[in-house]
């Protein structure tokens, strides 16, 4: 076999040009499967408009492709969700009014599939299942912790994830505002921009069908 020689500037060369290849493919493989620096406030996503938003950021880059035209319609209300799209579908009367970006369940916590009625509403809803362990003042010591499964440090309780805007339509599972990553990450829940979240919390009656498909 005949062997190759190959310079060391040609090497870095070489390197330099797989790095952007090698952040597509991860990049795709994030959509498929959850990936824990999506919960870290320092992860930074790169925007369509070249800027860089963090999870601190007031309005994510999906709020964009969300609106709401639905004050001079009437009739009842009924919401689709679409897993797939990662997106929400609001009726008025069987008209489209509204269509807002949103975050599902991440792998092993996937969003219910089916047809429901919302059936609780809760403008200040914290989670009874997931938050963070804090001390006596309120600091943060652990945080992405489940209830029932993780044990707090001494002089340490339970503080549950903050869900405003609450919507209930499965047992644990709502829509609620919440960071949209881009790909489904929540622990069930239907996360929404903060703006479309107090808009369907202002136009959503009890009883609101909800249909959530794949």
């Amino acid at each position: 076999m005949k062997s190759v020689n190959i310079s060391p500037l040609k090497l870095v060369k070489s390197i330099a040009a797989a790095i952007p290849l090698l952040g597509l493919s991860f990049l795709l493989s994030a959509c498929s499967s959850y990936d824990s620096r999506l919960d870290s406030t320092a992860t930074q996503y790169l925007g369509t408009n070249g800027s860089i938003v963090t999870k601190n950021s007031t309005t994510s880059l999906t709020d964009r492709e969300s609106y709401w035209e639905g004050d001079s319609a009437s009739g009842p209300a009924s919401v689709v969700i679409k897993i797939g799209e990662q997106k929400v579908y609001y009726y008025k009367g069987g008209k489209l009014v509204a269509v807002s970006a949103c975050s599902t369940g991440r792998e092993g916590h996937d969003s219910p599939v089916g047809h429901f009625k919302i059936y609780v509403k809760d403008e200040k809803h914290a989670s009874n299942l997931y938050g963070d362990f804090v001390d006596a003042t309120g600091v943060v010591v652990v945080h992405n912790v489940e209830f029932h499964k993780d044990k707090p440090p001494a002089g340490c309780h339970f503080q549950g994830s903050s869900m405003p805007w609450f919507m209930g339509f499965a047992p644990g599972v709502g829509m609620h505002t919440g960071f949209l990553p881009g790909v489904p990450d929540s622990h069930g829940c239907i996360r929404l921009p903060d703006r479309m979240a107090r808009i369907f919390f202002a136009n959503t009656p009890i009883g609101t069908p909800v249909t959530v498909e794949p």
